[in-house]
């Protein structure tokens, strides 16, 4: 998390402090319609640029991911990005329109323009000849991008409509992008604030090209056939079983993009099965949470083609710790179950416990569950919810009395993780280095 507070801090401040640099006269501003119009830029350039890195990130560079400890993080700041960008946008528009109503309504007095000298260099002529253009574009692309981003915040909107609806995002940095270059000083185009946005042009334009044709990850992709389905109706999961010829091979723990319909888009999926390069079968346990979700059990069939992206996510246990301590909740241990399953008959010298807690009962599910226990020699703490009660750092503390010196890997409900974060942070534990929490949400 250090890192993306890091990151998120230099994307803001990075455009603004080149933007004072290149425009120092801010502070000499002599009227409140001068302050207007260096406010106008200061604000569309911190948006442009939160909007310009968020776009970088969605095409989910290898390198970033481990400096990030993984995609799921990278995506965190892809939404922080997008929500500061929507934020500084409503800035900027509010300081285009808000000195032009308070001027209609008599709040304040129209500024006398000079006249307008021409330029001697044709192309900020031709710059110039489209700012009103440019400036009507910028309007009402910020309404678009206000109306996308909130679709892509709002968790109830479905997944399907959330998959074709935030593509449209790629149109609106283009129109965005043209927007930008137009109204950008021109003499900053040879500053250090010129370059950077030119570098955020460049690199979201061709990354705006990638997404509408469908190419981002597409070296990362691999066709596969559905071979097995199993469902277990106590816990609502459905187990989906693929071949995948292609498949590069994965560490437990780690995630795909998996596409069955070309309508629903890619779904992120966690691994939950080792990797054998003798049998490249990977296996996906699905819990009914969602309108997608739940319908995956009509839908699907064997023999059904499907497209897999990955691996990716850096959730996959590597520490230096000889004791872990591992905590799944409800789904979230299907990590878990690929990391046991990779464990069996060749276990790696640690001590392992996992704690496991459900509000569903599946015989069957729990059954398999303890099988991979046994054959990974994990000792496992099965819990369900109206029989044993909730899961807390204090319970877990009694049961592993070496805790200090085991790490902690997390996946599950984020505000539990965070409440078992703080619990044990607050015991002295070193969360910032042992504590491993997967934040599994793409949107």
């Amino acid at each position: 998390m250090r890192h993306l507070k890091l990151a998120l801090a230099v994307a803001l401040l990075l455009p603004a402090v080149l933007w004072l640099i290149a425009e120092s006269a801010v502070f000499q501003a002599a009227t409140f319609m001068d302050l207007r119009r260096f406010m106008v830029q200061l604000t569309g350039v911190i948006a442009y640029g939160g909007m310009g890195f968020a776009m970088l990130l969605a095409l989910r560079p290898r390198p970033l991911e481990r400096w990030f400890n993984g995609l799921d993080k990278m995506y965190r700041l892809h939404k922080w990005l997008g929500i500061a960008a929507l934020v500084f946008g409503i800035i900027h528009w509010l300081w285009a329109k808000g000195p032009k109503w308070a001027v209609g309504w008599g709040w304040l007095e129209k500024p006398v323009k000079g006249p307008r000298i021409p330029p001697d260099n044709p192309l900020e002529a031709l710059f110039l000849n489209y700012r009103g253009f440019a400036e009507s574009v910028g309007e009402w692309v910020f309404y678009a991008v206000v109306i996308l981003i909130a679709l892509a915040l709002i968790q109830r909107f479905p997944y399907r409509w959330f998959y074709k609806t935030h593509r449209f995002i790629a149109l609106v940095y283009l129109a965005l992008t043209f927007h930008m270059v137009v109204l950008l000083k021109f003499s900053d185009w040879i500053l250090p604030l010129g370059w950077l946005m030119a570098v955020l042009a460049a690199g979201g334009a061709w990354t705006a090209v990638l997404s509408l044709l469908g190419r981002i990850g597409a070296g990362r992709k691999v066709r596969g056939e559905i071979r097995a389905l199993r469902y277990f109706p106590g816990v609502r999961s459905l187990e989906i079983e693929t071949e995948a010829p292609g498949w590069p091979g994965h560490q437990p723990g780690q995630f795909v993009f998996a596409t069955s319909s070309a309508s629903e888009g890619a779904h992120p999926s966690t691994i939950a099965s080792g990797w054998n390069p003798q049998h490249p079968r990977l296996s996906f346990v699905v819990k009914e949470l969602g309108d997608h979700t739940a319908r995956l059990r009509e839908k699907l069939r064997v023999g059904q083609a499907v497209t897999l992206e990955g691996p990716y996510g850096c959730f996959t246990f590597d520490d230096d710790r000889r004791q872990q301590i591992w905590i799944g909740g409800g789904i979230g241990i299907t990590p878990f179950i690929s990391r046991m399953q990779h464990l069996a008959g060749r276990q790696d010298g640690r001590t392992v416990n996992l704690f496991h807690t459900t509000a569903d009962v599946d015989e069957d599910a729990f059954a398999r569950l303890k099988a991979d226990a046994q054959a990974a020699n994990i000792e496992l703490h099965l819990l369900i919810d109206a029989r044993d009660g909730r899961l807390t750092g204090e319970r877990i503390r009694n049961l592993v009395p070496g805790w200090r010196d085991a790490s902690i890997w997390f996946c599950g409900p984020a505000g539990f993780g965070e409440a078992l974060k703080r619990d044990f942070a607050a015991q002295g534990f070193p969360v910032a280095k042992d504590f491993h929490q997967e934040l599994f949400n793409m949107r």
